[in-house]
């Protein structure tokens, strides 16, 4: 029976960098494994931010950064300070690989190449001695009366450990929560994390692929569940950051209410009276020009043409002569338009989920379990989620770093 220092359960992010950072903070050599049950590692990484892979986030603020998770934002600050944003940049940036900055503060590798990363990764696993098994999958996991692990894969093959990191993801893989139950840890329900708003609406109809860079999308009767962010409209309704943070934000009411609800979007972020000021300009100034053809507040032509439709304005209605009741309802289309939510449809780049291993059964200084020792959770299994932009990533890098840490240190 093969015996391992560290086994690595799930190939992903959090469990790469586990492995990785166990076998690179070890005083002596480990044996250490990473099991995936599926044919290749870091799949995630791999088609993470359309192929580009959206490593971390420029923040470098533990509170800060801790305040983009919905869930486990009391419990990060403490593992983002002792594994940053900046460290895992430097981590990087040692390894041959630098990360550049979007205006919106997403970081990707400079070759906007997800397989940059998950070169680098797998170089330091290769370099470190680390081993990685595909077609791996683990059947069950248990602590023989010896002591350590035992784990049996769907294989027949049986394996020993004396630590065991649990980094299967999002629980909508169940046997992360499995493994975890079966030691005793609570579990808190899945809800999906990250997705895109279903609506079907004139007004954005024929419309896919136009955004806007700034909007403000508010779910109707949720106090504080608002968000802004590049709004995209697509085939079937809404997504963009925006979109998503909201999402991220609301994971478990938007389940409860059947993701069904009314969605307010202010499509500009620009105050009435900015806006009504350059109207006035428009109607003094440039009265002769048509309504539909000349668009305000840097809101694309083709959306504006259908909220001017929307507020009763003709497509050969004049500055001039438009009334202050249809100025009245454009803007209203502009600022406040209520879109009616029916279902959600799943951001495949970025699937997340909350729900997970109770963090207050986890140390979060070393992320092992405070059920049972040698037990370790790191990344989505744990219930930890963040918005879009990187955030996601770096909670699987420094919990991942933590959980290597300390397995080095005591092993």
């Amino acid at each position: 029976m093969d015996s391992y220092d560290l086994v690595c359960i799930g190939g992903g992010a959090a469990g790469f960098f586990s492995a990785v950072s166990a076998a690179e903070c070890a005083a002596q050599p480990l044996r250490i494994a990473i099991l995936e049950k599926g044919p290749s590692v870091l799949q995630k990484v791999r088609v993470s931010g359309g192929g580009r892979c959206n490593v971390t986030h420029d923040c470098h603020d533990a509170r800060e950064f801790a305040g983009h998770y919905p869930r486990g934002n009391r419990a990060l600050p403490g593992p983002l300070t002792k594994w940053s944003a900046s460290d895992m940049i430097d981590w990087l940036s040692d390894r041959g690989v630098e990360l550049k900055v979007e205006e919106d503060g997403r970081m990707f590798p400079g070759t906007d190449d997800s397989q940059t990363i998950i070169d680098c990764l797998q170089g330091a696993a290769d370099e470190l001695g680390v081993e990685v098994r595909c077609r791996a999958e683990v059947a069950s996991l248990t602590q023989p009366k010896a002591g350590g692990f035992l784990i049996e894969l769907k294989s027949g093959e049986a394996i020993q450990a004396t630590n065991v990191v649990v980094a299967t993801g999002g629980i909508r893989n169940p046997a992360g929560a499995e493994f975890a139950a079966s030691f005793g840890h609570e579990i808190l329900p899945a809800a999906p994390s990250l997705f895109t708003f279903k609506i079907r609406d004139p007004r954005i109809e024929g419309l896919a692929g136009v955004s806007v860079p700034l909007g403000r999308a508010t779910v109707i009767g949720e106090k504080g569940l608002s968000e802004s962010g590049p709004i995209l409209v697509t085939h079937w309704g809404l997504s963009g950051p925006g979109i998503l943070k909201v999402s991220a934000r609301g994971a478990r009411v938007l389940q409860q209410r059947g993701y069904r609800f009314t969605l307010q979007v202010d499509w500009v972020c620009q105050s009435r009276e900015s806006i009504e000021a350059v109207w006035r300009e428009m109607k003094e100034n440039s009265g002769k020009q048509t309504v539909h053809a000349h668009p305000q507040c840097g809101v694309p032509s083709r959306l504006w043409r259908q909220l001017a439709t929307a507020a009763q304005i003709e497509a050969d209605e004049k500055w001039g002569n438009v009334s202050k009741a249809q100025l009245r309802q454009l803007l209203d289309q502009l600022v406040a338009c209520e879109l009616q939510v029916d279902g959600k449809s799943m951001n495949k780049e970025e699937f997340v989920t909350c729900g997970g291993v109770d963090l207050r059964q986890v140390d979060m200084r070393t992320m092992q379990s405070q059920l049972q020792p040698g037990l370790y959770f790191t990344g989505e299994v744990l219930d930890i989620d963040g918005v879009t932009g990187g955030f996601n990533f770096q909670s699987a890098w420094s919990t991942g770093r933590l959980a290597g840490r300390a397995i080095a240190a005591t092993t």
